[in-house]
């Protein structure tokens, strides 16, 4: 079994990934039935990008916790994402994880790289990281 982790912004994904039978579940609950389901397309990319057959005999538990809704989803799928290529890595052979992973990187960089954005820290004198409190001159 193999273990990989996703991150965006404070959400982390950790994606355990066995051999099985096309088995793709979220925090214990199947990803069919996930929250919201505008972003639900959003977890199905790596799987659809790779092809459904490549997911036939593995098994992707995940555990997510922190961030939002959003930052979730983006986590998820790149655990999956990074979940098969390290799956074929080692039980596979090197051919099939570099074609898996060119596919991915091409279609979308973010499911295997992670982003490095961060939430900028306020600042006195303002509301927020940049904006300032208006100022009068009279």
């Amino acid at each position: 079994a193999v273990q990989t982790f996703g991150k965006k912004k404070n959400a982390i994904a950790v994606a355990h990934c066995k051999k099985g039978n096309g088995l793709l579940k979220v925090n214990g609950n199947p990803i069919e039935l996930l929250q919201p389901e505008t972003l639900r397309y959003k977890i199905f990319e790596p799987v659809l990008l790779v092809g459904r057959e490549k997911f036939k005999n593995i098994d992707i538990r995940i555990r997510v916790r922190g961030g939002g809704h959003t930052s979730q989803v983006y986590a998820i799928r790149q655990a999956i994402a990074k979940a098969i290529v390290a799956y074929y890595q080692k039980y596979v052979d090197e051919q099939s994880k570099r074609e898996i992973k060119e596919t991915l990187v091409q279609y979308d960089r973010s499911l295997l790289v992670a982003d490095p954005r961060r939430c900028e820290p306020k600042k006195f004198g303002g509301r927020g990281a940049r904006a300032r409190y208006q100022k009068s001159y009279r």
